[in-house]
């Protein structure tokens, strides 16, 4: 047992979906409102360290920062503006033990760390996610027709050293859309429709045909699934809806990677037995989950063959969520296989080799990240 906590907690993980840690320095209500996923203001009688995630923070990060655990927020959060974002920011990354990030530039990317600055920061490779969505937006000028062919072009030069590509079609719409490309016409008549409305890329059809596209490239393509802020409607990110897609898209060989899941993680477990081209992970929800996070990676390791799940944090902002992206893991990943194995239903050394799978090596086969160190 102790070899296998041992293993968890000195391997070097790759976050495959993560975005830049913020570098500015932070007021109490500027950080109580990005350690969650509302995107309403706190209410005055309540603060959000009151909840699981802010009492990791306080558990697991303050020594981070030089203080006892279960400090208290008004501690807390004095000696974070005493020592300074980007001090901040290089301990918190440095204590996750990653070893690989692979950044998500799409959202807000000029308030964080681009992949540059997290690489920078922690001293380890970080490479590029391109969001299809962002690109699309880049090239809305212009005529309806020739928007095929910009986006085509635009999203060529921008991934030219991407490791990845990921949708938020789940935001803009919801995942139950018409799984099959659509045609040349359709595609002129839905961009005639948005560049004439303006405003965020949210039709299904255009949706769709920057999917297809990416699926074209041969990158792995990421899926935001289930839990986010308000702005998705979580009935309709469901990873079952996805289905469709998924089949069409089998015979191309992407892989197609279902990110967060939450609380559909045994859906995405039963589609990633399913079909050979899906991953999934259930980052986000371990770090908000906090002490109850090993339920959701229990529930994560029931159905699916363990060549296709993969740890991710999705930290964005404050550099405590990455930290408790890959901290919360370590910790339920040891429960839970640690478990296994003092029941005598595994080896400690499979135990081993699952985590060492679901942390890091899956990730470096599907992005083609090449051996460790």
């Amino acid at each position: 047992m102790t070899d296998l906590v041992e293993t968890i907690e000195r391997l070097a993980l790759v976050d495959h979906h993560v975005h830049g840690a913020t570098v500015r320095d932070l007021t109490r209500t500027a950080f109580e409102e990005l350690i969650t996923e509302s995107d309403r203001p706190v209410p005055h009688w309540m603060t959000q360290f009151d909840s699981q995630v802010g009492h990791a923070i306080l558990r697991h990060c303050a020594p981070v920062l030089g203080l006892d655990p279960y400090a208290t927020p008004e501690e807390y959060l004095a000696r974070r503006v005493r020592l300074g974002a980007a001090e901040v920011n290089r301990r918190l990354l440095a204590a996750g033990g990653v070893g690989h990030f692979l950044v998500e530039t799409g959202y807000r990317g000029e308030e964080i760390l681009s992949p540059a600055g997290m690489a920078e920061v922690s001293g380890k490779p970080a490479d590029e996610i391109v969001r299809l969505e962002s690109v699309a937006e880049q090239v809305a000028g212009g005529d309806a027709a020739g928007f095929a062919g910009r986006f085509a072009e635009a999203l060529h030069e921008r991934t030219r050293t991407a490791r990845g590509l990921k949708t938020i079609a789940a935001y803009r719409h919801g995942l139950d859309f018409d799984p099959a490309p659509p045609g040349p016409d359709e595609v002129a008549e839905a961009a005639g429709r948005w560049l004439a409305e303006g405003g965020r890329l949210r039709d299904p059809v255009l949706l769709r045909h920057i999917i297809w596209a990416g699926l074209e490239l041969g990158l792995p393509l990421q899926f935001h699934t289930g839990f986010g802020d308000p702005d998705v409607d979580l009935r309709r990110s469901d990873p079952l809806l996805l289905r469709g897609l998924i089949e069409l898209a089998e015979p191309t060989g992407v892989p197609l990677l279902l990110l967060h899941c939450y609380p559909y993680q045994r859906h995405a477990g039963f589609l990633a037995q399913a079909y050979p081209n899906v991953y999934f992970d259930v980052g986000l929800g371990v770090t908000y989950t906090g002490a109850r996070s090993a339920e959701v990676v229990a529930e994560s390791l029931e159905l699916a063959p363990f060549a296709k799940i993969l740890f991710s944090s999705d930290a964005w902002g404050p550099a405590e969520l990455h930290h408790l992206g890959a901290e919360l893991w370590r910790r339920a990943m040891g429960r839970v296989l640690g478990g296994l194995v003092a029941d005598g239903e595994w080896s400690a050394a499979q135990a081993v080799r699952v985590a060492t799978m679901v942390g890091a090596e899956n990730a470096r086969r599907v992005y083609d990240l090449g051996p460790g160190t």
